[in-house]
C-alpha cells in the first residue's frame, strides 16, 4: 500500500546544541523502551562525541527530523544512538542519515562505522542490513530489558566497511 504522505524536502545535518534537547528528549521518550536521559546527552555532547541533528533546510521552525550520536575512534567510528521521529518513520529519512553518517566517515577516512542493536529491534536491524552493515559479533547481556528483575538482551555489533576513495560528499 502507498504511503498517503512521502517527504522529499531537502534535509541538513547539524551540530545538536543543548537548545535542541527538549525536543530531542521527546522523540528519544517516544522511542525507545529505555531511553537516553537529558545528562547521557549532554554528557555525550560535553565529552566531544559528535551528535547531530537531521532537519529540512527551509523549515523555519527548525524541526528535528532525526539524530544521532557518534564516536569517533582512531579506527571507526561507532554510532551510539540513532533515532528517526516516529512520524517521519518509513520514509527513507533513516537511511538518509545512514548514508550522511557513512560521509562523514567516508570524508574523514575512517574505515568502518561500528554499532549496536537489540536483537528485538527488527525494524532498526532491517535498515542497518539495507544500509550495507553486517553482523559482527554478539554482545551477551548488553541491553537491560526490565529494569525491576535485572531481565537484559544481547546486542548485535554490526560493521560496515567504508570505502574511503570514494566521496559522495565534498564540503
Amino acid at each position: 500500500m502507498p504511503q498517503p504522505v512521502i517527504c522529499l524536502a531537502e534535509l541538513v545535518l547539524e551540530l545538536m546544541t543543548e537548545s535542541d534537547l527538549d525536543t530531542v528528549m521527546a522523540i528519544e521518550a517516544s522511542s525507545h523502551r529505555h531511553p537516553w536521559s537529558r545528562g547521557n546527552f549532554i554528557d555525550s555532547i560535553q565529552a566531544g562525541h559528535w551528535a547531530y541533528c537531521l532537519r529540512e533546510v527551509s523549515d523555519p521552525s527548525k524541526r528535528i527530523w532525526a539524530y544521532c550520536i557518534l564516536l569517533p575512534a582512531v579506527d571507526d567510528l561507532h554510532l551510539l544512538n540513532i533515532t528517526v521521529d516516529t512520524d517521519l518513520r518509513g520514509q527513507g529519512v533513516g537511511l538518509r542519515l545512514m548514508s550522511a553518517i557513512q560521509a562523514i566517515a567516508s570524508n574523514l577516512s575512517i574505515p568502518r562505522i561500528l554499532l549496536e542493536v537489540r536483537p528485538s529491534n527488527e525494524a532498526a536491524i532491517a535498515l542497518y542490513e539495507k544500509a550495507g552493515y553486517e553482523e559482527l559479533a554478539r554482545r551477551k547481556a548488553y541491553y537491560p530489558v526490565e529494569s525491576s528483575s535485572g531481565i537484559r538482551e544481547d546486542a548485535i555489533v554490526m560493521v560496515k566497511n567504508i570505502d574511503s576513495s570514494v566521496k559522495p560528499y565534498a564540503h
